[in-house]
């Protein structure tokens, strides 16, 4: 990357060095340093312990507020008796950073290339391994590149090198959580040394909360249906989605086909077929969160399904873990048919993320992008220092991720009858209220985003130091909200949660009038943007800031792009497909 100056940058981090190929790096956790000398697990006698070494990216600190073995949870000895299951991820058998996607069949769909699967040798050695120490592989998916691990604590912790115990800590959403807990690094089994890229869910806090924000109900503040935002943003008369699936990553709550019914009956529509999908255990559990996980379960389907009203969704129900979050999206994506999008209103800061989770998530974004799915993800709420306390410059992660759709959001005046807007701004009320955007730390700058610069409040305007966020955006004030109804109340919602399943919706119609999935988006639309000029297909958006950042003509890192035209940009798709 040629350097440019002035640079903007979030807080200090390492990169990688350069040239180095991400997606088979274990990312930047701070892991122990790596050692010559293989150790014994760390409850095993020094004779009979597996020889380990360490994994690199997976080094974890304490998590906030953390209790150690609060009143009415198992002892350590119980602890250790437990049988639980975690997810192990194993590298690539040999593709290349940047390979291009395969080309579609007849019938639209893709096939991953081998090269981007576990290599079969390597998968036998892995469950030889862990079978021979005493664990049982209950589940093996070489296409996503992982191995479900089951076994007594005790058991697994000898295997990965560490201690776990019980607490009780404040997770994401600032709620209280009991769970098992680690610090410091994981090691491995010294013949998986180079094999085994992430080992996820032995540390089982949560790891992401869902940006979404209640309008006070006396509030008397303009809000829109999906239907009324259809207009606004212009997208594609003829298309609803037909023949697609979206598919709706959720890590909580639930919802009931009664609200649904209730909710796509009083927009005068018929509604989508909704299907859950247990990930790991989790299941659609409505009805016990209106103000929480439900809020944004309803938001999701309720925003996607009356904007594509004939597509499918397929709603992926998993644990709010670094393991489950994973598991949801790796399942989503090798699905058959494969969906058009996969919507993700769910994250936390990116380096709140393990190095390995980070990475591990990474390449299921670029294995949805090869199978020509496009991910669509929430930039965050909380301005941009993404609720972090250090007064520094956060950017939100999956959102942040090079291969994911970062949605950013506005505050929207307009007229929900003919679609005429008075004004569209950055939305920001506060900065636990506002939308998130910013720089990378954790992802170097993309090549289709080499000639952006940023605004800082310090200024002046610079080339971002990494991967900037967000791509796009669309309405996400609370105050001028989205109207939707959650376990049998019609309330007002915002957040850029709502902007992922409306991108998605998006999406899936431009896929249908295309005829296949677009897969990764953004060398596409930032092709026609010049420095200080409005992208083609979108609306810029130039008003307002988020905290740190400022909107500018062109891309910003608080709308990105801007807001879509849907007939505009359907439009530029079809004209780049034409020229290649």
């Amino acid at each position: 990357m040629p350097v440019q100056e002035p640079p903007v940058e979030g807080h200090d981090a390492q990169e990688p060095a350069a040239g180095a190929p991400r997606e088979h790096q274990p990312g930047s956790g701070g892991a122990e340093p790596a050692t010559d000398t293989p150790r014994r697990g760390r409850h095993a006698a020094a004779a009979s312990g597996p020889e380990l070494v360490p994994l690199p990216g997976s080094s974890r600190g304490p998590a906030p507020q953390a209790l150690h073995r609060p009143a009415g949870t198992p002892t350590q000895d119980e602890l250790y008796k437990q049988e639980i299951t975690v997810t192990v991820v194993l590298r690539r058998a040999g593709a290349e950073p940047g390979a291009a996607a395969p080309p579609a069949g007849p019938d639209g769909t893709r096939t991953l290339p081998a090269a981007y699967a576990a290599d079969p040798a390597d998968v036998e050695l892995a469950t030889r391994t862990f079978t021979g120490l005493g664990a049982t592989v209950v589940e093996v998916d070489a296409a996503s590149r992982r191995l479900r691990v089951a076994g007594p604590v005790g058991l697994l912790c000898e295997i990965f090198g560490t201690e776990l115990d019980t607490v009780s800590s404040v997770g994401p959403n600032n709620e209280s959580a009991t769970h098992r807990h680690r610090t410091g690094g994981l090691s491995v089994p010294a013949t998986l040394d180079g094999v085994v890229t992430a080992v996820l869910g032995l540390d089982d806090r949560p790891s992401a909360r869902a940006p979404f924000h209640f309008a006070p109900a006396a509030a008397g503040n303009v809000s829109y249906t999906p239907l009324d935002l259809g207009r606004i943003y212009n997208f594609p008369g003829g298309t609803d989605g037909t023949g697609q699936v979206v598919a709706i990553i959720e890590l909580g709550g639930g919802f009931g086909q009664a609200d649904l019914d209730e909710y796509f009956s009083g927009l005068g529509i018929t509604g989508p077929t909704v299907q859950a999908v247990g990930v790991d255990g989790a299941v659609n559990v409505p009805g016990g969160d209106p103000q929480g996980a439900d809020g944004e379960v309803l938001l999701d389907i309720e925003v996607a399904g009356a904007l594509a009203p004939r597509a499918t969704l397929k709603v992926y129900f998993a644990p709010n873990t670094d393991a489950g979050f994973l598991d949801a999206v790796a399942t989503a994506t090798h699905a058959a048919p494969a969906p058009a999008a996969i919507s993700i209103s769910w994250g936390q800061s990116e380096d709140q993320w393990t190095g390995q989770a980070r990475t591990a998530m990474d390449n299921a974004f670029i294995d949805a992008g090869m199978l020509g799915i496009t991910v669509t993800a929430a930039a965050g709420d909380n301005g941009s220092a993404d609720a972090q306390g250090d007064g520094q410059n956060h950017a939100d992660f999956p959102a942040s991720s090079p291969h994911v759709l970062a949605c950013g959001g506005t505050r929207l005046e307009a007229d929900p009858a003919t679609g005429q807007v008075a004004s569209e701004t950055v939305w920001n009320e506060s900065s636990s209220s506002a939308t998130g955007g910013g720089v990378s730390d954790a992802f170097p700058l993309p090549d289709w985003q080499q000639h952006v610069t940023v605004l800082a409040a310090k200024g002046p305007a610079g080339t971002p130091s990494g991967r900037g966020v967000p791509d796009v955006a669309a309405v996400a004030d609370p105050q001028t909200g989205y109207r939707v109804r959650v376990d049998g109340t019609d309330m007002v919602i915002g957040g850029t949660s709502a902007v992922a399943p409306l991108w998605a919706a998006l999406v899936a119609r431009l896929a249908q009038s295309r005829g296949g999935g677009l897969g990764l988006l953004q060398p596409a639309i930032y092709a026609g943007e010049t420095d200080g000029q409005a992208a083609p297909g979108f609306r810029d958006i130039t008003g307002g800031n988020n905290g740190s950042y400022h909107a500018t003509p062109g891309w910003d890192a608080c709308t990105g792009l801007g807001v879509p035209d849907g007939a505009a940009l359907l439009a530029v798709l079809s004209a780049g497909t034409a020229a290649g």
